[in-house]
């Protein structure tokens, strides 16, 4: 009798994801097991915990999960379970921490997809403003567009030491160049739209971040995209089922993707992850840059 799948979830946080837990279950797995209030320097133990009880054909049906809120943390944790691992004794690893990683790769994937379906051309050399971006979304939107070659800034629009802190940590970890641009007062939003290309809005749900005034001032923008999905929206004008609309403001070429274009991509990055750790013959470790493999492929741009 075949052992069945089981997905262990870490997370330091005092509860894990629903989200997680129904999307494990959706692609295959047979039992998904949380486990809460979890420290980095615990990682270790429990991967060995998983790894050496089934041996080594059973640790091919059985994964590790890891979530959280924090990038930085779950990329360390993906990390220490990694280094605990004693082959053949060995299981796959994939770190999506509050569905950040997924979501980043689904949006940074689907700007790609009508910068060439639009405008015939890609984020190369493009200037993108991530506002809102002091979550963990927005920085590894960040991660993401800079090693896809746009010169990526990361807007303080009143208090900028969480975005200064956030570009630095993303540079510090990631070897990127992204840049903190101080958008504390009106003419320095303006100044921002009108240097932006593409323009990300990653602020909480329900949290309006871009304005139809600010976006008429963006005249050389060809894509918004936004993944607040609560209203109001994060950029007025851009509803969550936009993908590829027309923007009533701004610059005239300028097209629009909403929360919920993008969550159709980042469903299907989540699931096709898992799915990949069910099928994997040999271990995988899956973090933002596997994240945004897989989004591209299902964003059409791969």
């Amino acid at each position: 009798m075949e052992k069945p799948y089981i997905l262990h979830l870490f997370t330091p946080m005092a509860q894990a994801s629903p989200f997680d837990i129904n999307m494990a279950y959706d692609a295959g797995y047979d039992g998904v097991v949380p486990y809460t209030h979890v420290e980095p320097e615990q990682v270790a133990a429990l991967t060995q915990d998983t790894i050496f009880s089934r041996g080594p054909k059973g640790a091919k049906r059985t994964g590790i999960f890891i979530g959280g809120r924090d990038n930085g943390l779950a990329a360390d944790m993906l990390d220490a379970a990694r280094e605990a691992m004693v082959p053949p004794f060995e299981v796959s690893v994939f770190a999506d921490p509050s569905g950040a990683f997924t979501t980043a790769a689904a949006m940074v994937a689907a700007v790609e997809k009508h910068l060439k379906k639009v405008h015939a051309t890609n984020l190369k050399g493009k200037t993108v403003m991530i506002v809102g971006c002091s979550g963990p979304v927005g920085a590894a939107a960040a991660v993401l567009a800079s090693q896809a070659g746009a010169k990526v800034g990361i807007v303080g629009r009143e208090e900028s030491s969480r975005a200064r802190l956030t570009a630095e940590d993303c540079n510090r970890r990631y070897g990127t160049h992204v840049e903190l641009v101080e958008a504390n007062t009106e003419a320095l939003k303006l100044a921002m739209m009108l240097q932006a290309d593409v323009v990300l809005a990653t602020a909480r749900a329900g949290h309006r971040v871009v304005t139809k005034e600010l976006l008429a001032a963006a005249s050389r923008l060809l894509v918004a995209a936004d993944v607040n999905a609560v209203p109001p929206s994060g950029i007025e004008g851009v509803g969550p089922m936009d993908d590829g609309a027309p923007l009533a403001a701004g610059s005239p070429k300028a097209v629009g993707i909403g929360a919920l274009a993008v969550g159709n991509i980042k469903y299907q990055t989540q699931r096709g992850l898992l799915e990949t750790m069910l099928k994997a013959e040999k271990p995988v470790y899956l973090d933002m840059r596997d994240a945004f493999t897989e989004a591209r492929k299902h964003a059409g741009v791969a």
